[in-house]
This record gives structure tokens, C-alpha cells and sequence, in this order.
């Protein structure tokens, strides 16, 4: 057995407290063997002095490679943003274009501290595959839309996300978990859902899409169907206790009672949703329900980062203006967000520094002139620290980035192979 020991530092623990103490993993299981300050000698120690060591953060929900379109097209509401910009050049994605977007992601994720996220796109074998060689825990799903496609095209697009999600689920050693991925309620057929939902049912995997993130995805539902979005998906089968749904900024308080209910967990966009102009969550409500509650970036293309710090402070931000509140959405609050709520939707037993949980850790530099003085460390996480804080990365017991050096992947190499693609890809739409 290989241990490694990040010592020197503080440690938050799972009940938001905070002492000085080292972490012990063991580098084979990939999991923590020891908290505290009599921890044993290891073969490999990290330096957190000055340091708070807290549990890797979590993106619930975000399109990796979507790091190609960042800042592409900004400033729209959502509906005409997809329509007139997103889809017409992600058709012209390659597999190769994905593969490079997603180790962009990759390397952004793992600088700010976040060892796990939930990706929905295309192309996503390469996704796998560079999950795979850079170390980090994903959960990922082809993502099915059904708008402006006949029906074997459709048809084909609810296989290929079923097929991959049995492929690939427990791969790159158990470290990639897989879901169907129907994009929205409002853009994949409901006959094609009533046929696809039960087939995932049956192969046991669970269901990621998006759902109420606007009131104009809620109106046409009602006026269809004549019950509540999540109503609706409730009668599909799609509301499971393994399941989790991005955005759910437009719910009244009967879904909030459902999903509560059914154990379905949501994932917060705030970013997203402020610059789509989408509305604000009511994540009190899900909260006070016992709705399990994690945050999500987004795509690059419309947040324009991957900083889960940022993420953490919006949330709390805009909870408290939704509420007019201040004590409405409170640090502590969305720390557990980023951290145990992920994990708990993600279904990854990380997100608390304990022994026997994954050793999925991010170290968090408080020596610099935003984060002193530190009266409270729990308001610094939500409040004033930044991904650019974070001075080592570890998931699964091994060091993905060590002293703000990424040690999986060639960032400068990334970063150029990003920018060529990127580029190409917009000229290939925009000659279409």
C-alpha cells in the first residue's frame, strides 16, 4: 500500500466545522484512511501549510468541450442563443474538436479544485477517454434532442445515448458512471421518452436532463399536457432517486413537494441563469423540502468559466436577492452544495473528509491578501475565495495538480490545441 499524507494545514470536516489536522489516504483504494493531528508518517506527503483542505468540489451539471464556444455568443436570451448560434455549430463538431474541448475543461476543473462533474454532449467516448487519462470522477451522458430530426434520426440518438451509457458506465475504473440523457421535456419527443425512459429503467441507469430552466420551457407543457412540468415527467417515469435535473429555476411549490418526494436532486446554474436571464431558483424551497440540492456551471458558452468558487458566491448572491433575504441562501449552504449535494446527486461517495470516502480533495491556499483575515474559513470558501486559490488537487487518492501545476495533462499544449480548434470550428459554421 502507497499512503499520502497532506499535512500542515486545517481540515473542513463534514459537519462545517474546521481544525488543524492532516489527511492519510491510501493511494491504491483511493480512499481516506485518517483525519486528524496524529496522523502516521506517508511515502508522499503535500504541503498544506497555510492551507484549508476541503472536499473536492462537485459540477453537477455542465458540456464540458463547450469551452470552445466560450464567449462566442454572448448576450442572448436562451431560446435564440440555441436556435441561432449553439446548434448550428455544434453541428459542425467533430469527435476530434470534442477530445480537445474537453481536456480544456479538464485542465480548468481540475486548477479551481473540482474532482468530479456531470457532463451532457455529443461525441462522448472521447469524453471518456480524456476523463480517463487526466484522473477525475465524471458522470456522463450522450445528450438526445430530438428538434428538427425525423424520427430514425431520433430514434438513433436515444440508442446511441443507451448504448453508451452501458458501455461506459464503471469505466476508467469505476471512476466513470454513466446516464440517458434526454436534453429537455421540450425538445425530445414524448413518445420516443414513454418508449427510451423504461429501457434505461430496465438497464438501471439513471436519467440527467433539463427541466423547467425557463418560464417559456414551462408554458408549453401546460398548455399541452395541462399539468406542471415535473408533473409531466412524473408521468414518464422520469423522476428517480438516482436521477438529477439541471436548472429547475420555474417550480411551483407542488414539483418542490414532488421532487422531494420521488428523491430527485437538482442542480443550481446560477451563472447561467442570471446571464440567459432565466429566473432565479427557489432553493430555499428545495432545501426546506429535503430536495438534494448541487450546483452546476453550465457550459463555458454561457457562464463563460468552470469556477465552482464563483459558483458558490452566485448562488448565495442571488438567493438572497431572490428572497430579499439575507439570510436566505447562507455560506454554509452553498459549500454543502458544491460539495456533499454533488456528490450525493452524482451518486459518488466523496464530498466529506472522513475515512472510508474517497480521497477526492481540493487544498485551498488562504495565505493571500483576499482571504485575511480569515474569521470564519466557511465564509471565505463562498464568499472571497477563488478557483486560482486552490494550490493542490487529489481525486481518488492521486495528485492531479500539485503546488498549482497540473501534472495530467500539458496545460500549455491544451490551451494551444483549444485555440486551433476553436477557431476552425467557428469557420466551418459560419461558412455554412
Amino acid at each position: 500500500m502507497t499512503t499520502l499524507r497532506i499535512a500542515g494545514g486545517r481540515v473542513l470536516h463534514p459537519d462545517v466545522s474546521v481544525s488543524e489536522s492532516d489527511v492519510l489516504v491510501d493511494g491504491e483504494s483511493g480512499e481516506i484512511l485518517d483525519v486528524g493531528e496524529d496522523v502516521e508518517a506517508a511515502d508522499e506527503t503535500l504541503n498544506a501549510e497555510g492551507c484549508l483542505v476541503m472536499p473536492g468540489l462537485v459540477n453537477a451539471h455542465c458540456h464540458a468541450a463547450m469551452t470552445l464556444l466560450r464567449g462566442y455568443a454572448d448576450d442572448k436570451p436562451l431560446e435564440s442563443w440555441l436556435r441561432e448560434d449553439v446548434w448550428p455549430v455544434e453541428a459542425e463538431l467533430t469527435g476530434e474538436d470534442v477530445r480537445v474541448g474537453t481536456e480544456l475543461a479538464l485542465v480548468e476543473l481540475i486548477k479551481a479544485g473540482t474532482t468530479a462533474f456531470a457532463d451532457m454532449y455529443f461525441e462522448m467516448p472521447e469524453v471518456a477517454e480524456a476523463v480517463k487519462e487526466a484522473g477525475l470522477r465524471a458522470r456522463l451522458g450522450h445528450g438526445v434532442v430530438g428538434v428538427g430530426k425525423e424520427e430514425d434520426a431520433a430514434r438513433a440518438d436515444h440508442e446511441e445515448s443507451l448504448a453508451f451509457a452501458r458501455e461506459y458506465d464503471g469505466y476508467a475504473d469505476g471512476r466513470i458512471r454513466t446516464v440517458y440523457a434526454p436534453h429537455s421535456l421540450t425538445t425530445v419527443d414524448e413518445d420516443l421518452l414513454r418508449e427510451y425512459v423504461p429501457k434505461a429503467r430496465e438497464a438501471g441507469v439513471a436519467l440527467h436532463y433539463h427541466a423547467n430552466e425557463t418560464a417559456d420551457e414551462v408554458a408549453p407543457i401546460v398548455e399541452e399536457h395541462d399539468e406542471r412540468p415535473l408533473e409531466y415527467a412524473d408521468d414518464l417515469g422520469m423522476l428517480g432517486d438516482a436521477d438529477f435535473l439541471a436548472h429547475g429555476v420555474h417550480s411551483d411549490a407542488d414539483e418542490v413537494a414532488l421532487l422531494a418526494e420521488r428523491g430527485t436532486a437538482v442542480v443550481h446554474c446560477p451563472a447561467s441563469n442570471m446571464k440567459l436571464a432565466s429566473g432565479a431558483a427557489p432553493i430555499p424551497a428545495y432545501r426546506e423540502a429535503g430536495v438534494t440540492v448541487a450546483l452546476g456551471t453550465d457550459g463555458a458558452a454561457s457562464n463563460n468559466d468552470l469556477d465552482l468558487f464563483d459558483e458558490m458566491r452566485d448562488a448565495a448572491m442571488l438567493g438572497k436577492h431572490a428572497a430579499n433575504d439575507a439570510s436566505a441562501v447562507p455560506a454554509e449552504a452553498v459549500v454543502e452544495m458544491a460539495t456533499v449535494g454533488g456528490a450525493d446527486a452524482l451518486g459518488i461517495d466523496a464530498g466529506r473528509i472522513e475515512p472510508g470516502r474517497k480521497a477526492d480533495l481540493a487544498v485551498v491556499d488562504f495565505e493571500t491578501a483576499h482571504l485575511t483575515p480569515t474569521h470564519d474559513a466557511v465564509s471565505h470558501l463562498a464568499y472571497a475565495a477563488r478557483g486560482s486559490d486552490v494550490r493542490h488537487t487529489v481525486c481518488d487518492g492521486d495528485v492531479l495538480m500539485r503546488d498549482g501545476e497540473v501534472t495530467v495533462l500539458d496545460e500549455a499544449a491544451v490551451r494551444a490545441r483549444a485555440q486551433r480548434h476553436a477557431e476552425e470550428l467557428v469557420a466551418r459554421a459560419e461558412r455554412e
